[in-house]
Protein backbone atom coordinates (compact mmCIF):
# COMPACT_ATOMS: atom_id res chain seq x y z
CA UNK A 1 0.00 0.00 0.00
CA UNK A 2 1.14 3.54 -0.72
CA UNK A 3 1.41 5.90 2.19
CA UNK A 4 1.18 9.92 2.17
CA UNK A 5 0.02 9.41 -1.46
CA UNK A 6 -0.49 13.19 -3.12
CA UNK A 7 -2.12 13.42 -6.14
CA UNK A 8 -1.02 15.87 -8.32
CA UNK A 9 -2.87 16.88 -11.59
CA UNK A 10 -1.35 18.29 -14.57
CA UNK A 11 -2.04 18.16 -18.22
CA UNK A 12 -2.54 14.71 -19.73
CA UNK A 13 -0.52 13.10 -16.57
CA UNK A 14 -1.84 11.71 -13.09
CA UNK A 15 1.05 11.89 -11.11
CA UNK A 16 0.50 9.52 -7.81
CA UNK A 17 3.33 10.33 -4.91
CA UNK A 18 4.05 7.73 -2.15
CA UNK A 19 7.22 8.28 -0.35
CA UNK A 20 10.08 7.90 -2.68
CA UNK A 21 8.52 6.26 -5.53
CA UNK A 22 6.35 7.33 -8.19
CA UNK A 23 3.68 5.87 -10.40
CA UNK A 24 3.05 7.92 -13.45
CA UNK A 25 -0.53 7.60 -15.27
CA UNK A 26 -0.96 8.87 -18.85
CA UNK A 27 -4.79 10.08 -19.38
CA UNK A 28 -6.09 10.97 -22.73
CA UNK A 29 -8.72 13.30 -21.30
CA UNK A 30 -7.89 16.41 -20.04
CA UNK A 31 -7.62 17.45 -16.46
CA UNK A 32 -9.47 19.87 -14.65
CA UNK A 33 -8.27 21.11 -11.64
CA UNK A 34 -10.82 20.42 -8.30
CA UNK A 35 -10.74 24.11 -7.54
CA UNK A 36 -12.07 25.51 -11.10
CA UNK A 37 -14.96 22.56 -11.15
CA UNK A 38 -15.76 24.33 -7.27
CA UNK A 39 -15.89 27.79 -8.91
CA UNK A 40 -18.02 26.69 -12.02
CA UNK A 41 -20.52 24.97 -10.06
CA UNK A 42 -21.99 28.17 -8.54
CA UNK A 43 -22.35 30.22 -11.65
CA UNK A 44 -24.34 27.36 -12.90
CA UNK A 45 -26.85 27.37 -10.17
CA UNK A 46 -27.28 30.83 -10.63
CA UNK A 47 -28.32 30.39 -14.31
CA UNK A 48 -30.32 28.32 -13.88
CA UNK A 49 -32.33 30.07 -11.05
CA UNK A 50 -32.65 33.03 -12.78
CA UNK A 51 -33.62 30.56 -16.22
CA UNK A 52 -35.66 29.62 -13.72
CA UNK A 53 -36.93 33.07 -12.79
CA UNK A 54 -37.09 34.03 -16.08
CA UNK A 55 -39.84 31.07 -16.79
CA UNK A 56 -41.55 31.98 -14.18
CA UNK A 57 -41.91 35.97 -15.03
CA UNK A 58 -42.84 34.45 -18.69
CA UNK A 59 -45.87 32.47 -17.45
CA UNK A 60 -47.34 34.87 -14.65
CA UNK A 61 -47.16 37.25 -17.61
CA UNK A 62 -48.86 34.48 -19.77
CA UNK A 63 -51.56 34.17 -17.04
CA UNK A 64 -52.21 37.65 -16.30
CA UNK A 65 -52.41 38.68 -20.32
CA UNK A 66 -55.09 35.29 -20.82
CA UNK A 67 -56.59 37.17 -17.67
CA UNK A 68 -57.02 40.28 -18.91
CA UNK A 69 -57.87 38.94 -22.38
CA UNK A 70 -60.64 36.82 -20.67
CA UNK A 71 -62.06 40.25 -18.47
CA UNK A 72 -61.94 42.11 -21.51
CA UNK A 73 -63.74 39.47 -23.68
CA UNK A 74 -66.38 39.04 -20.64
CA UNK A 75 -66.90 43.07 -20.46
CA UNK A 76 -67.34 42.90 -24.04
CA UNK A 77 -69.73 40.50 -23.86
CA UNK A 78 -71.35 42.24 -21.50
CA UNK A 79 -71.87 45.54 -23.25
CA UNK A 80 -72.91 43.79 -26.40
CA UNK A 81 -75.96 42.47 -24.41
CA UNK A 82 -76.73 45.57 -22.88
CA UNK A 83 -76.69 47.18 -26.26
CA UNK A 84 -78.84 44.73 -27.48
CA UNK A 85 -81.29 44.99 -24.67
CA UNK A 86 -81.58 48.34 -25.15
CA UNK A 87 -82.42 48.22 -28.45
CA UNK A 88 -85.22 45.68 -27.85
CA UNK A 89 -86.61 47.91 -25.42
CA UNK A 90 -86.16 50.64 -27.97
CA UNK A 91 -88.03 48.79 -31.04
CA UNK A 92 -90.45 47.49 -28.38
CA UNK A 93 -91.21 51.49 -27.80
CA UNK A 94 -90.99 52.74 -30.99
CA UNK A 95 -93.67 49.81 -32.46
CA UNK A 96 -95.75 51.10 -29.31
CA UNK A 97 -96.13 54.29 -30.43
CA UNK A 98 -96.76 53.71 -33.94
CA UNK A 99 -99.60 51.66 -33.36
CA UNK A 100 -101.04 54.25 -31.23
CA UNK A 101 -100.50 56.36 -33.97
CA UNK A 102 -102.35 54.22 -35.91
CA UNK A 103 -105.05 54.07 -33.91
CA UNK A 104 -105.46 57.57 -33.38
CA UNK A 105 -105.36 58.32 -36.71
CA UNK A 106 -107.86 55.11 -37.92
CA UNK A 107 -110.11 56.47 -35.22
CA UNK A 108 -109.89 59.89 -36.99
CA UNK A 109 -110.61 58.96 -40.40
CA UNK A 110 -113.57 56.87 -39.11
CA UNK A 111 -114.80 59.99 -37.28
CA UNK A 112 -114.32 62.14 -40.89
CA UNK A 113 -115.79 59.63 -42.56
CA UNK A 114 -118.85 59.11 -40.45
CA UNK A 115 -119.50 62.84 -40.28
CA UNK A 116 -121.80 64.98 -38.36
CA UNK A 117 -125.19 64.67 -37.79
CA UNK A 118 -126.44 66.08 -40.63
CA UNK A 119 -123.53 65.14 -42.53
CA UNK A 120 -125.10 61.87 -41.99
CA UNK A 121 -128.61 62.69 -42.92
CA UNK A 122 -127.76 64.11 -46.05
CA UNK A 123 -125.92 60.56 -47.28
CA UNK A 124 -128.98 58.78 -46.08
CA UNK A 125 -131.13 61.00 -48.58
CA UNK A 126 -128.43 60.66 -51.01
CA UNK A 127 -128.80 57.35 -51.44
CA UNK A 128 -132.10 56.97 -51.63
CA UNK A 129 -132.45 59.29 -54.23
CA UNK A 130 -130.16 57.31 -56.06
CA UNK A 131 -132.00 54.18 -55.47
CA UNK A 132 -134.80 55.67 -58.01
CA UNK A 133 -133.01 57.73 -60.33
CA UNK A 134 -130.40 59.07 -61.92
CA UNK A 135 -128.27 62.01 -60.85
CA UNK A 136 -124.82 63.53 -61.84
CA UNK A 137 -122.19 64.60 -59.06
CA UNK A 138 -122.98 68.40 -59.39
CA UNK A 139 -126.95 67.46 -59.88
CA UNK A 140 -127.44 65.79 -56.63
CA UNK A 141 -125.56 68.25 -54.85
CA UNK A 142 -128.19 71.00 -56.04
CA UNK A 143 -130.99 68.51 -54.89
CA UNK A 144 -129.49 67.99 -51.63
CA UNK A 145 -129.20 71.63 -51.06
CA UNK A 146 -132.94 72.36 -52.98
CA UNK A 147 -133.56 70.10 -49.58
CA UNK A 148 -132.13 72.37 -47.13
CA UNK A 149 -128.91 70.91 -46.77
CA UNK A 150 -125.74 73.18 -46.76
CA UNK A 151 -123.42 72.83 -49.25
CA UNK A 152 -120.73 71.38 -46.91
CA UNK A 153 -123.32 68.65 -45.81
CA UNK A 154 -124.46 68.10 -49.68
CA UNK A 155 -120.86 67.91 -50.73
CA UNK A 156 -119.87 65.55 -48.37
CA UNK A 157 -122.75 63.24 -49.20
CA UNK A 158 -121.97 63.08 -52.52
CA UNK A 159 -118.38 62.26 -52.16
CA UNK A 160 -119.19 59.44 -49.11
CA UNK A 161 -121.54 57.53 -51.38
CA UNK A 162 -118.95 57.17 -53.71
CA UNK A 163 -121.48 56.61 -56.96
CA UNK A 164 -120.23 55.70 -60.60
CA UNK A 165 -121.46 58.85 -62.38
CA UNK A 166 -120.40 57.36 -65.83
CA UNK A 167 -122.95 54.80 -64.64
CA UNK A 168 -125.48 57.46 -63.53
CA UNK A 169 -125.18 59.04 -66.80
CA UNK A 170 -125.90 55.89 -68.88
CA UNK A 171 -129.30 55.79 -66.54
CA UNK A 172 -129.88 59.00 -67.21
CA UNK A 173 -129.43 58.59 -70.97
CA UNK A 174 -131.65 55.63 -71.01
CA UNK A 175 -134.60 57.45 -68.76
CA UNK A 176 -134.33 60.85 -71.37
CA UNK A 177 -134.81 58.22 -74.56
CA UNK A 178 -137.45 56.06 -72.91
CA UNK A 179 -139.82 59.35 -72.50
CA UNK A 180 -138.72 62.13 -75.56
CA UNK A 181 -136.79 62.53 -78.81
CA UNK A 182 -132.58 63.35 -79.18
CA UNK A 183 -130.41 63.32 -81.55
CA UNK A 184 -127.22 62.09 -80.48
CA UNK A 185 -125.47 65.67 -79.79
CA UNK A 186 -128.56 67.10 -78.68
CA UNK A 187 -128.47 64.36 -75.91
CA UNK A 188 -125.06 64.57 -75.16
CA UNK A 189 -125.67 68.34 -74.28
CA UNK A 190 -128.55 67.57 -72.13
CA UNK A 191 -126.60 65.56 -70.33
CA UNK A 192 -123.71 67.62 -69.70
CA UNK A 193 -126.58 70.03 -68.66
CA UNK A 194 -127.34 67.97 -66.40
CA UNK A 195 -124.33 68.20 -64.45
CA UNK A 196 -122.25 65.08 -66.13
CA UNK A 197 -118.75 66.05 -67.73
CA UNK A 198 -118.25 65.49 -71.56
CA UNK A 199 -116.56 61.92 -70.99
CA UNK A 200 -119.23 60.94 -69.05
CA UNK A 201 -121.73 62.36 -70.88
CA UNK A 202 -120.25 60.88 -74.59
CA UNK A 203 -119.63 57.36 -72.63
CA UNK A 204 -123.63 57.48 -72.02
CA UNK A 205 -124.58 57.77 -75.37
CA UNK A 206 -122.35 55.44 -77.03
CA UNK A 207 -123.20 52.83 -74.21
CA UNK A 208 -126.78 52.87 -74.97
CA UNK A 209 -128.58 51.46 -78.04
CA UNK A 210 -130.20 53.70 -80.07
CA UNK A 211 -132.03 54.54 -83.48
CA UNK A 212 -130.70 58.19 -84.69
CA UNK A 213 -132.94 57.73 -87.21
CA UNK A 214 -135.88 56.64 -85.38
CA UNK A 215 -135.56 59.80 -82.81
CA UNK A 216 -135.10 62.04 -86.00
CA UNK A 217 -138.71 61.16 -87.34
CA UNK A 218 -139.91 60.37 -83.31
CA UNK A 219 -138.78 64.46 -82.98
CA UNK A 220 -139.93 65.55 -86.48
CA UNK A 221 -143.61 64.22 -85.12
CA UNK A 222 -143.63 65.87 -82.16
CA UNK A 223 -143.14 69.22 -83.43
CA UNK A 224 -145.99 68.39 -85.94
CA UNK A 225 -148.13 67.82 -83.20
CA UNK A 226 -148.03 71.18 -81.33
CA UNK A 227 -146.85 73.21 -84.20
CA UNK A 228 -146.94 73.57 -88.08
CA UNK A 229 -143.67 73.78 -89.93
CA UNK A 230 -143.11 73.46 -93.67
CA UNK A 231 -140.96 70.76 -94.93
CA UNK A 232 -137.92 72.76 -95.37
CA UNK A 233 -138.63 74.45 -92.18
CA UNK A 234 -139.02 71.40 -89.95
CA UNK A 235 -135.48 69.42 -91.68
CA UNK A 236 -133.80 72.82 -90.37
CA UNK A 237 -135.21 72.21 -87.11
CA UNK A 238 -134.11 68.92 -86.82
CA UNK A 239 -130.63 69.68 -87.92
CA UNK A 240 -131.26 72.50 -85.37
CA UNK A 241 -131.88 69.99 -82.41
CA UNK A 242 -128.31 67.75 -83.78
CA UNK A 243 -130.16 65.50 -86.15
CA UNK A 244 -128.21 64.54 -88.97
CA UNK A 245 -129.48 66.20 -92.60
CA UNK A 246 -129.75 62.49 -94.10
CA UNK A 247 -132.04 61.28 -90.93
CA UNK A 248 -133.90 64.89 -90.53
CA UNK A 249 -134.73 64.66 -94.67
CA UNK A 250 -135.56 60.79 -93.68
CA UNK A 251 -137.94 61.87 -90.94
CA UNK A 252 -139.83 64.34 -93.00
CA UNK A 253 -139.96 61.90 -95.70
CA UNK A 254 -141.76 59.45 -93.66
CA UNK A 255 -144.14 61.33 -91.83
CA UNK A 256 -145.59 62.47 -95.29
CA UNK A 257 -144.55 66.64 -95.75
Amino acid sequence: MWKNKKVVATAGLIVLLSGCSEETIEKDEPVIETTEVEAAEPEKAEEVAKAETEEKSEAEAEEQAKAEAEEKAKAEAEEQRKAEEQAKVEAEEKAKAEEQAKAEETARIEAENAGSASQQQATRMAEEYLSYTAFSKSGLIDQLEFEGFSNADATFAAEKIDADWSEQAVQAAGNYIAYTAFSRTGLIEQLEFEGYSSDNATYAVDEITVDWSEQAILAAETYIEYTSFSRSGLIEQLEFEGHSKADATNAVDVIGL
